[in-house]
């Protein structure tokens, strides 16, 4: 008797995570082959010769034998505290307690619970266009829809309020807000951010803040956090140790809680259940994050000028904006590029065939613009964690590609 055939679930209609796509799958088949393979598609620290600090390893290896049993669900008490800490020195951010922390296997755990926690079927969410993917995953697979709200490129990719605000319905639950912005590396003004708690508090929404880059900025940029915008009104704001401390593969994320609770008794005693099912967090990981938080910053050398991450982002953005047809504004924070190419002189139909163009002819692998629900095939993300010899070079080969390249 044949088999019943097995399809992938329906959920999965609507869900894009193609910075690790089709694309890459043929890098891994030209590496097979011999090919050195340039990937400047995932924000991985360590692939390009960051390493973590020294202080989390010591904490993460000294805590492991007593680390071998489950913890309270929420995470250790001196990785909470350690995060309480951290925002109390940050001006205007409201009160917190350890147990509005929530610790978590990276900042996508946390995501997947909250969107679970949050959304019934056809629920809406508004995200920003370009977005991290992540977060319209999240949404459609938790039962909702996710709707896109425009950053104006021309305005320094920040959020149009105007547009956000026309998208706002009855099924409306929650904005999400990105900042620092992946991937376009946009810095959002306190204008901005009070015009987004504006809306929020007028349509009684509750606000997700994406802040896991708030600590890599450059040229005097300063990062806002949206709850200290906001004290008055529910939000969640996400970060973690995989990009500041270079430590994306302990999945060490933490989610914080503030503002007012009593009309969200429900949902937040859902995050709960949801923390309770998965049983704890990572415990060696969550060793990391009282080092980490109570140590010596050593991202501040990195970030300022003459560090490593400010020079790699100057050499990829002069190289970028010298190619004909393609410009780019300058990321304030983060670890990323959003080129644009110039239609007029760059016919792109098809932005993740001139990826994997791009792939095959030069060995350099970036993440078409429509891969983060930009609705135009013009836009590229390239990572700028590479050496800026390196960097210069793959910007250089992606020039050459361009020159010749028709769709």
């Amino acid at each position: 008797m044949p088999l019943r055939p097995l399809d992938q679930s329906s959920k999965l209609k609507n869900v894009l995570y193609e910075i690790r796509g089709a694309a890459l799958e043929e890098a891994a088949r030209l590496e097979a082959d011999g090919y050195s393979v340039l990937k400047l598609n995932t924000g991985n620290p360590a692939a390009f010769g960051f390493d973590a600090p020294h202080q989390i390893v010591r904490d993460v290896v000294a805590a492991i034998p007593s680390a071998h049993g489950y913890t309270e669900s929420r995470g250790i008490l001196s990785a909470r505290r350690a995060v309480v800490t951290r925002y109390e020195t940050e001006p205007g951010f409201p009160e917190l307690d350890v147990d509005d922390v929530y610790l978590g296997n990276g900042v996508s755990e946390l995501i997947t619970m909250v969107m679970q926690a949050l959304l019934d079927e056809g629920d809406e969410v508004l995200i920003p266009s370009p977005d991290y993917p992540l977060w319209t995953a999240m949404t459609s697979l938790s039962g909702g829809t996710p709707v896109h709200y425009r950053c104006d490129e021309s305005n320094g990719w920040q959020p149009d309020l105007e547009h956000l605000e026309s998208l706002v319905g009855p099924r409306t639950k929650a904005i999400v807000v990105i900042n620092p912005n992946n991937p376009t590396g946009a810095v959002y003004s306190r204008e901005t951010l009070e015009g987004i708690a504006r809306i929020a508090r007028e349509h009684s929404l509750l606000l997700l803040s994406d802040e896991i880059y708030d600590r890599i900025l450059f040229d005097g940029a300063r990062h806002i956090p949206l709850a200290t915008v906001a004290p008055d009104l529910l939000v969640l704001t996400f970060n973690g140790l995989s990009k500041t401390y270079r430590v994306a593969g302990f999945r060490s994320g933490w989610l914080v809680v503030t503002g007012p609770r009593a009309h969200a008794t429900g949902f937040l005693e859902g995050i709960t259940l949801l923390a309770s099912t998965r049983l704890c967090p990572n415990v060696p990981a969550q060793h990391a994050v009282q080092a980490a938080l109570g140590g010596v910053q050593s991202i501040d050398a990195l970030i300022a000028p003459g560090g490593r991450l400010h020079e790699q982002r100057e050499v990829a953005w002069r190289g970028l904006t010298s190619i004909p047809g393609v410009d780019c504004v300058k990321p304030d924070g983060a670890l990323y590029l959003f080129p644009r190419l110039d239609p007029e002189v760059h016919e792109i139909h098809d932005d993740a065939k001139l990826v994997y163009d791009l792939l095959v002819a030069e060995h350099v692998l970036v993440v078409q613009g429509t891969g983060f629900n930009w609705p135009h095939p013009d836009h590229l993300r390239l990572l700028t964690l590479p050496e800026a010899r390196v960097m210069s070079e793959a910007v250089e080969r992606i020039g050459n590609f361009l020159a010749s390249y028709r769709q």
